[in-house]
């Protein structure tokens, strides 16, 4: 059946298509569709045809593409006092049952595209007439011509499971899988498809043609066209709905190519960062990333270190990295670039490496996974969700005369690269932000120890250029709620809130009023109230 999806299967996969051969020649018999006007004389044409192979002891097995269908040939087949079974994934427990019943002598079963299509149909004994049925001869030579004639083997197959579909489905995979349920390993049987003008299919892409051809050849009400040249017909139709369909699932792939590169991208590094024993090395390179960024938007070298935006440099620099930068005016000038990044990343890398030597390098490590991956997970939600936005509404671009495919993967890319960008400086500013709640006592011995070691010192004493730092801040920050090595971001301990006390005795609103006037409270001093 993959047989009509090969184009598919390459275009998107890569992957040719093999049929195989059956194991036994196919003794199935595939009659030319029946086309009629309306819905109702279909469905009275299929009733009659299942009595028919009832009467015969013919086991029947009809395939419908709704359960409401189903249904109403159920309520149509009870009328008529035939007994069925129906199998519409609505009863889960008797389906096996259901199945294994159904290639009984006189048996009648009606099964939706939910269920039935992947199980072998076992034929009961009487079923296949040994000495009467023509099929079970490899061919159909001389010897067994006249046999064929007389038992009517081109109108009437008379043995082997019987395939009724109700309509015609939008893919012809499905209906050759329905097909495929009789026939299997060289057993006979035959298949045919009861059509109307009115099914969705017809509807949509042949009923017009169709209807005209009918006119012309006088058909009425009740009687049916059955032709090679309708079933072909039906088959162009079906071909026109399935190329639509791959052309909206390609469509959808190449919009999901595009999320699907950017996934990538983010769980190999969130995938490195939980397999790395250390991401020290990643770290570093986004500390010098990131410093690098802001000299170069904030500092170009075309221009003169005097214009340089010192204003948004020195909050980006306090921001990330806690370092105040004050720098003397009449050091300014002999400033450029380059020197600049350097002095600046000395005295982060200083900052750096006292809290790696005040936590221990184990803590610390565990500190850089977890600002990894918290800022990841959490950039990443908000960015599938933009572009779960951007996706709704980039159709709008094909008004303004834009594929909106190429507006889609250039509004992409440039979210995808904010995202980056974002992320590099929230995982560098959380390393140097976060804490780990240490016992005091460890703390102060930690502490006591670089101290007589003479490895304490600021950022000015590490720069000579004047930079000031946030770290004592960040070290006398209180505690975390939760115990243990939790990670937390700087903060201040707020006070503890006081409850209200009232002065005085609580006065009612129909009370009174204390002021002597002799009205009631909400009347008076009360009337603003509540």
């Amino acid at each position: 059946t993959a047989e009509t999806e090969a184009q598919e299967f390459w275009d998107i996969y890569k992957l040719d298509v093999v049929s195989i051969p059956t194991n036994e020649p196919v003794r199935r018999i595939d009659f030319n569709d029946e086309v009629y006007l309306t819905r109702r004389e279909k469905y009275n044409a299929i009733i009659e045809e299942i009595i028919e192979c009832y009467n015969s002891k013919r086991p029947v097995l009809v395939g419908t593409i709704s359960v409401e269908v189903s249904e109403t040939l159920s309520r149509m087949l009870k009328r008529s006092g035939v007994p069925h079974n129906v199998l519409n994934a609505k009863y889960h427990q008797m389906e096996a049952e259901i199945v294994s019943k159904a290639g009984q002598p006189g048996a009648v079963t009606i099964a939706t595209n939910m269920a039935g299509r992947g199980t072998d149909i076992k034929l009961g004994p009487g079923v296949v007439k040994h000495q009467n049925c023509a099929l079970l001869k490899p061919r159909q030579d001389e010897e067994i011509c006249p046999f064929i004639k007389e038992l009517k083997c081109h109108e009437k197959v008379p043995c082997g499971l019987h395939i009724i579909g109700t309509e015609r489905h939008e893919s012809r995979r499905i209906d050759r899988q329905l097909r495929g349920r009789s026939g299997r390993q060289g057993d006979p049987g035959s298949s045919k498809f009861y059509l109307s003008l009115e099914d969705d299919l017809m509807r949509l892409f042949g009923s017009d043609r169709l209807a005209r051809v009918m006119d012309r050849l006088g058909v009425k009400e009740g009687e049916v066209i059955t032709h090679g040249m309708v079933t072909k017909a039906i088959e162009r139709a079906q071909r026109r709905v399935e190329m639509q369909n791959f052309a909206i699932r390609k469509h959808t792939l190449e919009y999901d190519n595009v999320m699907n590169s950017q996934r990538e991208v983010v769980y190999d590094r969130r995938l490195a960062a939980l397999e790395r024993t250390s991401i020290k090395e990643e770290i570093l390179e986004l500390i010098d990333s990131v410093l690098q960024s802001l000299i170069d938007k904030y500092c170009p070298e075309k221009e003169y270190a005097e214009n340089w935006d010192w204003t948004n440099l020195k909050s980006e620099l306090l921001h990330i990295f806690l370092l105040n930068l004050d720098i003397k005016e009449a050091d300014i000038p002999a400033l450029s670039p380059d020197r600049l990044f350097e002095q600046v990343k000395g005295a982060v890398m200083h900052f750096y490496n006292q809290k790696e030597k005040l936590y221990g390098e184990e803590i610390m490590r565990r500190l850089e996974r977890y600002a990894v991956l918290m800022t990841i997970d959490k950039h990443w939600r908000d960015h599938m969700y933009e572009m779960d936005q951007l996706k709704t509404g980039i159709g709008l671009r094909a008004y303004g005369q834009r594929d909106p495919l190429v507006e889609y993967k250039r509004e992409a890319y440039r979210l995808f690269a904010e995202m980056i960008e974002a992320v590099d400086k929230e995982i560098v500013s959380m390393v140097y932000k976060l804490q780990v709640n240490m016992p005091e006592r460890s703390r102060e011995e930690r502490r006591r120890e670089l101290a007589r070691a003479g490895m304490v010192a600021s950022h000015q004493e590490s720069t000579g250029m004047g930079f000031g730092s946030a770290r004592a801040a960040a070290e006398d920050a209180p505690p975390p709620a939760a115990g243990g090595e939790t990670v937390m971001a700087q903060g201040a301990q707020r006070g503890k809130a006081q409850p209200f006390k009232r002065e005085g005795q609580k006065v009612g609103r129909n009370d009174p009023c204390p002021c002597g006037s002799g009205k009631k409270y909400k009347k008076c001093h009360g009337a603003g109230e509540g």
